[in-house]
């Protein structure tokens, strides 16, 4: 199903972590403590816009979100999930799923440039990489 030609977007690559793939999407977490963040990067070379997938790959990116935001929701017991597809800065199509809660920095507004980024404690960052695996079915 991956595009061979495909790659991660140079910033994405710098910005996260890779905790593995799902039948479409490369799976990331966001370099910042501040929020549970994760990136689903369609694996397609040029694909930009929601779009520009095919009818059946744009199912699959739907299904595949919710399985995340699943999780995620599970995992943190957040108070709200916001998912997003943007692309200002990088064009490579991605989509944010965020766990916000009401006493976090930025609620509740966007999480874009509230803060700096706050690097994960390794440990930490691993179970929750752990646990979003086991939970979406990543090993």
């Amino acid at each position: 199903m991956p595009s061979d030609a495909w790659s991660l977007h140079s910033q994405l690559k710098k910005d996260t972590i890779d905790i593995g793939d799902l039948p479409l999407c490369k799976v990331l977490v966001i370099k910042d403590a501040h929020y549970p963040w994760l990136l689903l990067v369609p694996r397609r070379e040029g694909a930009v816009e929601i779009i520009d997938l095919g009818e059946v790959e744009q199912a699959q990116l739907m299904a595949e979100i919710a399985r995340v935001s699943r999780a995620l929701k599970e995992i943190t017991k957040c108070d709200k999930l916001n998912v997003a597809a943007l692309g200002n800065l990088v064009p490579q199509l991605h989509v944010h799923v965020i766990a916000r809660r009401a006493s976090d920095a930025a609620w509740p507004r966007p999480v874009w440039g509230v803060l700096p980024p706050l690097a994960h404690d390794a440990e930490e960052v691993q179970i929750f990489i752990n646990a979003l695996r086991r939970k979406i079915w990543l090993g």
